[in-house]
Formats: C-alpha cells, structure tokens, sequence
C-alpha cells in the first residue's frame, strides 16, 4: 500500500498539518575538505502551503513507513537523491500532540547536482550553513532549525 499518508490533519494544539500518519524530512549535510558544511534545502513552489519558503524535502509519511524511510523516500521523488550515497544519522521529533514531523539527520560524502522534480518545489540548492538563517525560512522549519542545524 503506498500513498496512504496524503491528507490534511488537525492535531492536538489545534494546528493544521499535511500528512495523517505525521511527515517526516531529510536534513543532508555535506562537510567539506575546508570543513565548510552545506545543507540541502527546497524552495517550496509558491501555490504550496507556506509556499515560497525554503526547507528540507519533505513530506507526509504513509502508514506502512518509518519516518526514515518516509524521508528518504520523499527526497528521492523531490530531487532524485540517490538513497545508497546517504549515511543516515539521529533523528529529532517534533510532537504536536496527535501528529508528529520528524527531521531525519543524514551525511553526504559528495555534493550531487540536484534538482526539482515534479511541481512542489521551484529550486533544491546546496546552502552554505551560516546562511540558512537569512532565508525565507518554512514555519514549521524555522521553529525547529535552532534544534536540528547542530545534529
């Protein structure tokens, strides 16, 4: 069974979030030679909740996932990441009471060239860490990045 996971949901503190089995994203980071540290980040397509914003791909998780698999899953259908080149780490949860976004941390040896897929997203780039903050950053991201930017 696959795309179960699509839908509008209220949570327990009253908020509206896309995915009835919760949403999870993938957080890729690529640490240099130099030691520069770069983070693979969606601009959201501007007919899209919160759209034109930037973020993490993304998306909601179907009932037979892990939030793992649901995030590694919604960024290859996003950008085409290749899954087998990405060391997956710890993962930081965001409870909302009944639903729940969890931001999945990964490493990348190499920076692939990637781009949108489908019509979500506008641009998928390769962000310098130190310059997140001066992005029209996701609600949702925006909250939760002084918790995830260190992982």
């Amino acid at each position: 069974m696959r795309g179960d996971g699509n839908g509008w949901v209220r949570c327990g503190r009253g908020h509206r979030h896309w995915g009835r089995h919760g949403a999870a994203g993938l957080l890729l980071r690529h640490i240099g030679g130099d030691g520069t540290v770069h983070v693979l980040l969606q601009h959201r397509a501007a007919w899209s909740h919160h759209g034109d914003t930037w973020g993490i791909p993304g998306g909601a998780r179907d009932s037979h996932e892990s939030f793992q698999e649901a995030a590694l899953r919604e960024a290859a259908e996003e950008c085409g990441l290749d899954r087998e080149m990405v060391a997956v780490g710890q993962a930081w949860e965001d409870d909302h009471g009944g639903w729940m976004y969890v931001t999945v941390h990964a490493d990348i040896a190499l920076m692939p060239h990637l781009k949108p897929l489908g019509f979500e997203s506008v641009d998928i780039r390769w962000i310098p860490l130190g310059e997140v903050d001066g992005l029209p950053l996701h609600p949702g991201f925006a909250a939760s990045w002084p918790h995830v930017r260190a992982g």
